[in-house]
């Protein structure tokens, strides 16, 4: 790469930075006139014309709300077009990451003195994960950790809060968070947005056993169990005890509907399988009740039963 297309990139970024693709995309015009064949000017332009004609429409929606949710949306877009291409130009990645994510948290930042609390949670959560993409978790710790205040139990915002920690090398407090999150829904758990080695590498663990979609975000904490990553045990309050032992007599009754989805069932209930054994084993509770509830793990899937008994 030539000097004058290196300086001229830098350039470009300081605009990309700031979502501006169509000025951005002026100067690596005139920069083609001297490398029309380099790599990384072609990725980068690729990257221009994808988010130009989604940065336009946004001056079309009146609602901030709406504005960051489509910023996000088209992000996850943008990951299937890099995961398309043979080259990507990690340069180009980052400055698009930083120009898209500070607009969607300028737009979500407008509305924190939204008055309905389950709005607000949503739009601290959002404004979290923003803040997060750009490298400053303190603020993203601040807005998760409230947004959790405002809704306690928020599944996406307790994996995010995790992902900050793990991202922060707090490994023990990423884990205790992440087991959290996907013991209480893992279905609302958005995995993309995740960007730390600790889940993203259980995540493909899983993956590679061929699980897809929703199953796949059910099996995410069996298998972190299994393979020691989700390995941070809490005791349970007597009242959520009493709620995840409903829970899963609720699950076996459906399982018992030949039209149930048993894919989807089959790890759910394994992972609260899990957590009444660990509140039996805590609780120096009846081994015979600990002892059923092991039985029930080997008659749903006797593959894990073994794994887990090793």
């Amino acid at each position: 790469m030539e000097i004058q297309t290196e300086n001229g990139l830098k350039k470009t970024f300081s605009y990309i930075e700031k979502a501006d693709f169509e000025q951005a995309m002026h100067i690596l015009g005139s920069l083609f006139e001297y490398e029309f064949e380099c790599h990384e000017l072609v990725f980068t332009a690729d990257c221009c014309n994808f988010w130009m004609p989604y940065i336009k429409q946004l001056a079309r929606m009146e609602n901030q709300f709406e504005r960051g949710e489509s910023i996000l949306a088209t992000w996850k877009t943008f990951q299937s077009f890099l995961a398309r291409k043979q080259y990507t130009y990690e340069p180009a990645i980052e400055a698009v990451r930083r120009g898209v994510f500070s607009c969607a948290l300028e737009n979500y930042a407008h509305l924190f003195d939204e008055r309905d609390i389950v709005h607000r949670a949503e739009i601290l959560r959002k404004a979290g994960l923003c803040y997060k993409k750009l490298g400053k978790f303190e603020d993203a710790e601040l807005c998760l950790s409230e947004a959790n205040k405002l809704q306690p139990g928020m599944a996406a915002a307790i994996a995010e809060l995790a992902d900050c920690y793990a991202l922060c090398g707090e490994d023990r407090m990423a884990k205790v968070l992440f087991r959290e999150a996907f013991f209480i829904a893992p279905e609302r758990i958005d995995l993309l947005f995740l960007d730390s080695e600790c889940i993203n590498g259980l995540v493909k663990k899983v993956a590679e056993k061929g699980y897809t979609g929703i199953v796949l975000q059910q099996w995410i904490p069996v298998y972190g169990v299994l393979l020691g990553i989700l390995n941070i045990k809490r005791e349970l309050k007597v009242q959520e005890a009493v709620k995840l032992k409903q829970e899963i007599y609720a699950l076996e009754n459906e399982m018992k509907d030949p039209s149930s989805d048993a894919a989807a069932l089959t790890p759910r209930l394994i992972n609260l399988y899990f957590w009444l054994i660990d509140y039996y084993v805590m609780a120096n509770d009846n081994t015979k009740l600990l002892n059923d509830t092991l039985l029930k793990i080997k008659i749903l899937d006797s593959t894990i039963y073994e794994s887990y008994i090793k």
